[in-house]
């Protein structure tokens, strides 16, 4: 029954956080200020498998989006439960069918879902909306030429004589400091049932989002959270506009630093003056 803003901070050291596969896999970036960019998708996938992995054998907990799922055959689940003929389905059994959806898929309850396929369960517009992430300073994408010792055919190792070798290459951003914004309206929370348990479920994804996210291209320790700040309202109109408090938050290089490596040559300051006595602002990280 509240609304809730909330700014989450990550960073990437010599890993690529979010690779664009429409340019051969390198970091995102703003073009005109050099920023980084991270899509709101990553995020999801990062909260998604942390959900699915912790949280399996859990009521209404299940994963709509998954790997390799096929979409239409998750609807069908909804169609089999309440003994529904999906092909004969008025809107009545539609928003019954999409309610079972909303009640045992957590990311339809979180983030909605289109679901008016073949198999008709309807629309879900998610209380919880995350932005794209931005760095806070520009970003140099580092281009790493790798060796693998091994070929796939046997064409390939008479081209080598047997030598065997195959090159390949990896892009990673040396550092940066990644900013993310979010929201969890009150009002669509009703609609899909997104619980106060949910909320908590959420934030602790976030906490822990890179902790189980390991990759060749995101190595161990090489991508972290660093911050959850979470503005709570004390209603569900809420007590400011949420430009006012995101902006509360201001992250600047620390003197003397003029290519960040860290997250400590950065500080993190809010301007408390500038939030409501209405509006509770808890540190999570």
């Amino acid at each position: 029954m509240n609304r809730y803003d909330f700014v989450y901070l990550f960073d990437c050291k010599d890993a690529n956080p979010n690779g664009d596969p429409d340019a051969g896999n390198l970091p995102r970036l703003d073009p005109e200020t050099g920023q980084g960019i991270a899509t709101d998708v990553m995020l999801k996938r990062k909260i998604r498998n942390f959900v699915q992995l912790t949280k399996s054998e859990a009521p209404g907990c299940d994963i709509y989006v998954r790997e390799k799922a096929i979409l239409n055959h998750q609807h069908a689940r909804a169609y089999e439960a309440l003994e529904l003929d999906p092909k004969k389905a008025k809107q009545e059994q539609r928003d019954l069918a999409r309610e079972w959806m909303c009640k045992n898929f957590y990311d339809i309850r979180a983030f909605g879902a289109v679901m008016t396929t073949d198999v008709n369960c309807g629309q879900v517009r998610g209380p919880v909306q995350l932005s794209f992430s931005r760095s806070i300073d520009r970003i140099v994408s580092a281009e790493h030429a790798v060796t693998r010792m091994a070929v796939t055919t046997e064409k390939e190792a008479e081209k080598q004589s047997g030598d065997n070798r195959t090159m390949g290459r990896k892009f990673t951003v040396p550092y940066a400091l990644y900013r993310c914004h979010g929201f969890i309206n009150p009002f669509l929370a009703a609609q899909t049932g997104f619980s106060d348990d949910d909320r908590e479920l959420l934030f602790v994804a976030l906490e822990n989002a890179f902790q189980f996210d390991q990759s060749a291209a995101r190595p161990a320790g090489s991508m972290n959270p660093r911050g959850l700040l979470v503005f709570e309202h004390d209603s569900q109109l809420g007590g400011a506009p949420s430009h006012r408090l995101l902006d509360a938050v201001r992250i600047e290089r620390k003197a003397g630093v003029d290519v960040p490596r860290s997250f400590d040559n950065y500080e993190v300051t809010v301007d408390e003056t500038a939030i409501p006595e209405s509006v509770r602002l808890i540190h999570r990280l």
